[in-house]
């Protein structure tokens, strides 16, 4: 005892050593770890629609907050399409089903929320919670992570913390309140356009519940089957039709709901699992017993976080916080979509609606394609491979089930939503980039259709003569995402060995030049006469009314990323395309009042907030003046891309305005989807190393990088000099070092 006693300094000493070293490590982890540098509120402010909640990457279930679809705004609740909004106080319940980043509202499926006190079955009024059901909440107590969602509702004094699987939703609730504590289950719950057609709920026993939801909006017709789990037995169920209580342990109507009764005083912690199926209620069942056999919540956020913590390691940056927040964040949100829409037995519902049993292949849907196919898709090609096949397998799906490839898909349903035949580059890209697991003549079969269809002034292109703006709206736009596509079929066909669709598709893709009027430098509508569409406004850009879509004739003239020097050439040269150029960036930013809200995140004319702009900045690269690309890229990168709630200066679009960030930053972009090639802007980050299959990678290091030196000086490749201004995608997945050495004055040319 005397000898311990003596010692006693000495081990509180060693102690406190060995503690403070190991909150020092786990401090460390914490903050290496890449999922510390997502801050899933950027874009939820505003414009930027961002889901925001727990999910898995690509997961089918992205469970989070539901909000009151406000119309105080000029645009009528359009800033909640994805059922939240960082300006909201208040929280209806959480759903399963979310957009991420769109311009429409849909899904909002299934709305869960633990309540107690008076049982209430109507939703809450705009800024009065005690008119229903829903809560306040505090923004000083919301937390969102990759994978993990928490809040408080001060309503009730609930603590609820969400995590998820691929396929289903985990919740748990912790009730400070415990008088009449119930779950209360809404079916006829949906978000914006979306309106329930038929609901369904019955009790299996105490603790299982199953049903559906069947609906209409922007989905036709849209089925979730679900199984929901409960972690204590309800001590009594009651179904509502709307706010009519109905008898039994079973109910249908277009607006079933459900209070689930527990003893709060024996259990003040409900957890509740929910898994959704596009099949049925027993596919669900078997979803949950496959991915979520256990109730250890805290296990489950910690495998949710490991699912987030592999994928956003595709990528390893060395940068300032800040832009570390940013890059991160951005790679996050193209996470989200294309999300899954098959069960673990591989069965899914077709476009068809039909149901496919055991496909061999991961069924996807959530195809934002007239906005992803630009750069979200070509930047899975290099850190997401794994899914191109399954992607690509999905599209030709579709295509068997509905007669053509998807435009814009969601949840088995073709919506038609935006222009052109955009599944088209997305295929081509996979296929010149060595992707061969699909039936690589179907696929082309498919793009071939596309472009030979009779609608949307394609029957006018079939004949290699332009499109009339007297009969075709939106003509110019039309035409000009036609000819993107075309160019990438001639492409394909040129590999297939099938030269007459070669030459056909070629020239189709110079048919661009046609709408071009060298009198004003725009691309403007022809009326069938021939004669040019008056008066024109190369300001105007009136929603679904004029010949662009979500967009001017200062916007579309530089839509021709398949045909750059085409497009100098239309302008007599490379230098008056340069002035021309130069004046998108520094006319007036003016717009009429009735202008798409689309058209967001100006400078000058150019509108980064809208997708067909994003090629724009990187022409003068291609035209031999890089450091305009460069002075450009840095004042999109401070002035449109924040670390706020509100740092997306316009609708993230399932993930597209981020990959515009993620490729950015790493220095490049791919003005033409399906070239293989990433033309050089001006890197952001310091360092980055992309993990390749193989165990291969490809380290990219930018000495001197800072915001006085924006310009590229010199590059390496593999230690030798390289001089192109683009680096190819074979280059890339071959792995290797590129050494970028920056400088604060341009190169001369």
């Amino acid at each position: 005892m005397h000898f311990f006693y003596k010692r006693l300094p000495t081990i509180l000493w060693v102690f406190s050593i060995i503690f403070f070293s190991s909150v020092l490590n786990a401090q460390t982890t914490i903050k290496s770890k890449l999922t510390g540098n997502v801050n899933p509120f950027i874009g939820s402010a505003k414009h930027g629609h961002v889901f925001v909640g727990a999910n898995v990457p690509h997961g089918a279930v992205q469970l989070g907050p539901s909000q009151i679809m406000q119309t105080w705004d000029k645009f009528n609740g359009w800033d909640w399409c994805s059922g939240y909004n960082y300006d909201s106080p208040e929280i209806l319940g959480f759903t399963h089903t979310h957009l991420s980043g769109t311009g429409i509202g849909d899904l909002n499926d299934i709305l869960l929320l633990p309540a107690n006190g008076k049982t209430q079955v109507v939703r809450a009024k705009f800024n009065d919670m005690e008119s229903g059901y829903g809560s306040f909440f505090s923004k000083q107590k919301e937390v969102a992570k990759p994978g993990y969602y928490e809040v408080y509702l001060d309503k009730y004094k609930i603590k609820a913390q969400l995590t998820a699987t691929e396929r289903i939703g985990f919740h748990q609730y912790t009730y400070e309140k415990k008088d009449n504590a119930h779950l209360l289950v809404d079916l006829g719950f949906g978000m914006g356009w979306d309106e329930p057609v038929e609901t369904y709920f019955k009790q299996i026993n105490a603790t299982t519940f199953e049903g559906y939801r069947f609906s209409k909006g922007w989905a036709v017709d849209q089925r979730v089957y679900f199984a929901i789990q409960l972690s204590v037995p309800v001590t009594k169920a009651e179904l509502y039709n709307v706010s009519a209580l109905q008898q039994g342990t079973q109910a249908t109507g277009k607006e079933i709901k459900a209070a689930l009764f527990f003893d709060a005083e024996k259990n003040a912690q409900l957890k509740v699992k929910v898994a959704i199926s596009p099949v049925s209620a027993s596919n669900a069942l078997l979803n949950l017993k496959t991915e979520l056999p256990g109730w250890d919540f805290n296990v489950a956020v910690q495998r949710a976080d490991a699912k987030w913590e592999k994928a956003l390691s595709s990528v390893r940056i060395e940068a300032s916080p800040i832009q570390k927040t940013k890059f991160y964040t951005a790679l996050y949100h193209t996470m989200i979509a294309p999300s899954l829409f098959n069960d673990v037995n591989g069965d899914y519902r077709g476009a068809d609606k039909k149901v496919h049993k055991k496909a061999d292949f991961n069924n996807y849907t959530t195809f934002s394609l007239w906005d992803t196919y630009r750069g979200l898709n070509p930047l899975m090609t290099i850190l997401q491979p794994e899914r191109v096949n399954d992607i690509v397998n999905s599209m030709l799906a579709i295509y068997q089930q509905q007669g053509k490839l998807p435009v814009w898909h969601l949840h088995g349903n073709e919506t038609n939503c935006m222009i052109g035949y955009p599944a088209v580059p997305v295929i081509v890209d996979a296929y010149l980039k060595g992707f061969r697991n699909y039936d690589v003549e179907l696929a082309y079969k498919a793009i071939r259709q596309s472009a030979m269809q009779d609608t949307n002034g394609i029957q006018y292109m079939q004949k290699l003569k332009f499109i009339p703006a007297d009969e075709v709206e939106e003509s110019v736009a039309k035409a000009m995402e036609y000819a993107i596509s075309d160019a990438s079929i001639a492409q394909m066909a040129k590999a297939l060995g099938k030269k007459d669709d070669f030459k056909y598709f070629t020239d189709r893709s110079k048919l661009y030049q046609q709408y071009f009027d060298k009198s004003t430098g725009h691309f403007r509508g022809r009326m069938a006469d021939d004669s040019w569409r008056t008066p024109f406004n190369p300001y105007n850009a009136v929603h679904r009314q004029n010949d662009y879509c979500e967009g001017n004739a200062w916007q579309y003239t530089w839509l021709v990323p398949q045909d750059v020097k085409g497009l100098i050439n239309c302008f007599g040269g490379t230098q008056p395309f340069l002035t021309k150029l130069d004046s998108l960036f520094t006319i007036s930013s003016k717009l009429d009042a009735e202008t798409s809200p689309d058209i967001s995140g100006l400078i000058g004319q150019y509108a980064h907030g809208n997708e067909p702009n994003h090629h724009i900045p990187y022409l003068y690269s291609m035209a031999v003046q890089p450091w305009k690309t460069a002075e450009i890229i840095r004042q999109i990168d401070q002035q449109f891309y924040t670390d706020k709630p509100d740092g997306l200066c316009g609708n993230d679009d399932a993930g597209e305005m981020s990959a515009w960030y993620v490729f950015s930053a790493l220095g490049f972009y791919p003005v033409h989807p399906t070239s293989g090639e990433y033309v050089f802007g001006s890197p952001l980050i310091d360092q980055a190393t992309i993990k390749l299959p193989g165990n291969k990678t490809f380290r990219i290091t930018v000495m001197g990088n800072s915001k006085d030196n924006p310009y590229i000086r010199k590059i390496e490749l593999n230690h030798k000099p390289y001089t192109k201004s683009f680096v190819t995608h074979h280059t890339i997945v071959a792995g290797g070092e590129m050494k970028i050495y920056m400088g604060n004055k341009p190169l001369a040319y």
